[in-house]
This record gives structure tokens, sequence and C-alpha cells, in this order.
């Protein structure tokens, strides 16, 4: 149960989340709640992963982030065969988990992968900005380690969305809070001890249903219990829909629908690329922002990364790191 780590932040902007969706938008998964999409471990095999030709399964997520996955119990890696069979997590329970949350949810954008593999990199179930990563386990996964390990990634989630590392302010304000002394609780400190899982532990005990909390604690024992702390679920509750101008996330399209190139305009100067996937969430190619006197151009020729022309239908464009829905384009015969 833990965010990638302290690096995450320097590749914030290079992982998209989904748009936010509707069950008739549905842009590969199950969608969960607005923005949350969940992929099951039968898709994630399917879908987002590859064997190349050394007989290595690599999962291949948006943004450009890949991980090598252990397909077999066997392999020197795993410390403890358990059973004999990894057991990925039921899609059901995420599904359960994620409708019992107290957190209003608007706005909050990620891809949920229910992994049918560890991961060579780390067993545990993981997250990053838009991004949850769910483990599987070497025995069944007990309901209740399901609904809390997910939710305390959530609380991840909602965290680099409402509270990244940069805003000073809203961390200090925090600190203070939780009364954490910034020598003592460190992104290098112990897992117990880092501020990311102190906000992640905080939002599962008070924003988790049931079957989250049913221990009743949090895992740093040292801390008060959150809902003994004076003014902290008000705090975290007050991160729960920032209003967005509409104007500001408008991107413009032409021609729309296109049977070839088209250019992505933006009312505003910024350098991040502009990603386009398919409908089962693919990436097609990434374009290079081109800011000029308050506009910024991405001009796309109508082919992915390959060199060939995608299938007619409908074609998925978001900002790289934006939190904004995605915008649809129609690719005509």
């Amino acid at each position: 149960m833990k965010a990638f780590g302290i690096r995450l932040a320097t590749i914030a902007c290079a992982l998209f989340s989904m748009a936010s969706l509707s069950s008739a938008d549905e842009v590969g998964g199950t969608v969960a709640a607005r923005g949350l999409v969940i992929h099951d471990a039968e898709e994630t095999l399917r879908d987002w992963c590859e064997t190349d030709a050394e007989g290595r399964v690599w999962l291949d997520v948006p943004g450009d982030l890949r991980f090598e996955l252990i397909p077999s119990i066997t392999d020197p890696a795993i410390p403890n065969p358990g059973d004999g069979q990894f057991h990925p997590y039921d899609v059901s329970e995420v599904h359960a988990a994620l409708a019992s949350v107290r957190f209003p949810l608007d706005g909050i954008h990620a891809h949920v992968f229910v992994l049918p593999y560890p991961r060579r990199s780390g067993f545990e179930s993981a997250a990053a900005p838009g991004l949850i990563l769910l483990a599987p386990g070497v025995r069944p996964i007990a309901r209740e380690h399901q609904h809390a390990e997910l939710i305390h990634e959530l609380g991840h989630v909602i965290q680099y969305a409402r509270m990244p590392d940069d805003d000073a302010g809203g961390w200090s304000r925090y600190r203070e809070l939780r009364g954490l002394d910034p020598t003592s609780y460190t992104p290098s400190s112990s897992h117990a001890d880092r501020p990311h899982e102190i906000f992640a532990e905080d939002f599962r005990y008070l924003f988790g249903g049931g079957l989250a909390n049913t221990t009743g604690s949090i895992e740093n024992t040292a801390l008060a219990l959150p809902d003994a702390v004076e003014g902290l679920e008000p705090f975290l509750r007050a991160l729960a829909s920032p209003v967005t101008p509409a104007f500001a996330l408008t991107l413009h399209a032409a021609p729309n629908p296109s049977r070839g190139a088209m250019e992505f305009t933006r009312t505003a100067e910024i350098s991040a690329p502009l990603e386009l996937y398919d409908a089962a969430g693919r990436r097609l190619a990434t374009l290079a922002a081109v800011p000029s006197a308050g506009v910024t151009r991405w001009r796309w020729d109508g082919r992915d990364f390959r060199g060939r022309r995608p299938a007619s239908g409908v074609v998925f464009a978001r900002i790289r790191g934006e939190h904004a829905p995605a915008s649809r384009v129609t690719l005509l015969p």
C-alpha cells in the first residue's frame, strides 16, 4: 500500500488520466464512478500487456509508464509461493469499495488496473497521479484487505490531484494539523512516517466504507486517529472539487470530423504535449506543443506512432498532465 515514491512528482505531467466518463462514453474497462475507470485482470492482460521475444510480460499504461510483470508463481523473485497461484482483486469488490467512499469524486480521474501478476519492481499495490495498480496475492485476498488497500491508494490519487508536492501552503497546514515535524516525517522516512502514507491512511479512515476500516486503526499507531484531530476532516473535505473555468479547458479540433490531418488549439500558451488515444485506451500519438501569441497548437498528420492510419471512429485527445475531460474527435473512413 504505497505510492511510487517522491520521484513520481517528476513524471506527474507525463501521466494520462482518462476523461470524466459516463457509461455511454466508456473508454475501456468499466466506470465505477465519474472519472474512475476500472480494468479487470483479464482486460489488463489482454489489452494492456505484451510479451517480448524473451518471454517477459510488460504492462504499458497511459503516459508511457511501463512495468515488467512476473507471470510465474515459481519465479525466484517471488519470496512466498502461497497456495501456488496468483489471486487478483475481485473487480466487484473494487466497485463496492469505491461506491462506499464518502468523499466527492467529481473531477477525480484515474485508471484502476487489477493486475493479473505482480510487478517485478514491487509486489505491493501502488498509486501515481491518475493511476492505481492493485497487486494480486499469493492466496485469496480478504474483502476487508481489498477495500482497505484500494481506498488507501485512492487517497494517494486524491493527494496528487488536490494537494501535489509543490503545494507548500497545503502541506504546511496539513503538517500543522497532524503535528508532523518536517525533520522526522519525510519522504525518506520509514513507510508509516512518510507524509504521503499518513495522508492516504487519513483518507481511508475518514472517507472509506466499513470494510475499509474494520481494524479501526491507521498504519502509524503513534499518531492520533484522524477523527480525533480537530479540523482534519474539514481540511481534507475542502480538497474535493476545485472549480476550473470551463473556457480554460476548451480544446478545439479542426476539421472535426476528419479523414486525415487535423489541428488542435487551446487559448493559452502551454508546453505540455497532446496525447491521442483510441476507444480502447491505446495511445495513438503524442503531439508536440507549439505555443505562440497566447495560443497553443498541436498538429496531427492523421497517423499513429507506427505511421499507420488508425481505424475510423472516435479518438480521444488530452493535454498531458491535465485532469479535464478529454476531447472527442471523429475519424471518417
